[in-house]
């Protein structure tokens, strides 16, 4: 019997729980597992101790140490590497075998607080990265244009992958122990400035909406900055902030939010889009990077930030959804992005570039 090709699928992300990335390769890797497709390759998962046994005690597993960074691994007994995060630092630069790299954004371009000569040290680090790779994956159209901006000469195959929608149906509800009194809109994702949470608070004046904003606090400084708008406009008291919360909160939240706002300025793709709609939520969200390319023309989307504007997108925008029925077209554009969708496109990639394809 053919030995079956080898795949080392690189989720050392998977360290920093209640993120995007973590998420992005929990829910890839476990996928890849069911696919009938992946029957014919031999997949090992490379994370941190930590998360041994995430993807079942057959799944075959690879520790990743911070050492690795130093003295990588072997990766003789491999026939593809598929790095899932561009800006890894276990990345096998002189490994024989295929090599795959996804790229979920190129952000820090954007970031104001990083200086011109970081900026160009990240981009150059996925330059080298690019120039040795068999096959980019991209997880948007907007990604590739990115690419396609910053690092225009490269010559490698790109594929547009989109992220599947991470709601698990066999997960409980569970109320939070913050449970708002009245109406309230529902966000979440790290606190830091490129979320643009700030500019919500002044959705509630003249309201009695109130706001839960969950997720990780990255940036106590602009916390403040939320902080000072919801006293700017008199809603302090109806300002919450909940922290990282359990995938069993998370569900409620959504489910009994009246609406969820997503303003930010810099995503590669945007899960928690994709996750409010699966409950047939209206969301209302910025028009920048690749959010209107996720949410469609299902979603909402603020024409500027400005608080007479946001105030009117969203009460005509809760009027359309209530009047025009909308839910119903919003779960069957969540139902679109499916993570068993990623497995096959990623096994046929794999496949392909190994020459069983």
């Amino acid at each position: 019997m053919d030995k079956l090709p080898s795949i080392l699928f690189d989720a050392e992300r998977m360290k920093y729980p209640h993120t995007g990335l973590y998420h992005y390769c929990l829910e890839a890797g476990k996928a890849l597992l069911q696919s009938p497709q992946s029957n014919n390759l031999s997949i090992h998962f490379y994370l941190p101790s930590q998360e041994r046994g995430v993807f079942g005690e057959k799944a075959s597993y690879l520790t990743q140490s911070p050492f690795h960074k130093f003295c990588l691994l072997n990766t003789n007994k491999y026939d593809l590497w598929h790095c899932t995060y561009q800006g890894s630092r276990y990345f096998p630069f002189k490994a024989k075998c295929k090599k795959i790299i996804t790229v979920h954004d190129i952000n820090f371009m954007y970031d104001t607080n990083k200086s011109a000569s970081k900026k160009q040290q990240y981009l150059d680090d996925l330059r080298r990265k690019i120039d040795v790779v068999d096959q980019i994956i991209v997880i948007s159209n907007f990604v590739k244009d990115q690419l396609a901006q910053y690092i225009p000469q490269h010559d490698k195959p790109i594929s547009v992958i989109y992220n599947g929608c991470n709601i698990n149906p066999t997960i409980s509800v569970i109320k939070p122990s913050v449970i708002p009194q009245s109406p309230f809109l529902f966000t979440i994702g790290t606190i830091t400035d490129k979320k643009n949470f700030h500019v919500l608070p002044r959705l509630l004046s003249d309201t009695t909406l109130q706001l839960v904003i969950a997720g990780i606090e990255q940036s106590r400084g602009y916390k403040e900055v939320i902080i000072t708008e919801a006293i700017k406009y008199g809603v302090l008291d109806r300002v919450h902030f909940v922290g990282t919360i359990s995938e069993s909160n998370k569900l409620w939240y959504y489910q009994h939010c009246k609406a969820f706002v997503f303003p930010s300025l810099a995503e590669g793709f945007g899960l928690p889009v994709i996750e409010a709609m699966h409950f047939g939520k209206p969301v209302f969200l910025s028009k920048a990077t690749s959010l209107p390319e996720i949410g469609g023309t299902d979603a909402y989307y603020f024409t500027s930030f400005e608080q007479l504007t946001m105030k009117t997108i969203l009460t005509n925008g809760l009027k359309d959804y209530e009047v025009n029925n909308r839910k119903l077209s919003i779960m069957q554009r969540a139902q679109s992005f499916q993570w068993k969708h990623v497995a096959e496109a990623h096994c046929k990639i794999y496949m392909q570039l190994l020459g069983h394809g």
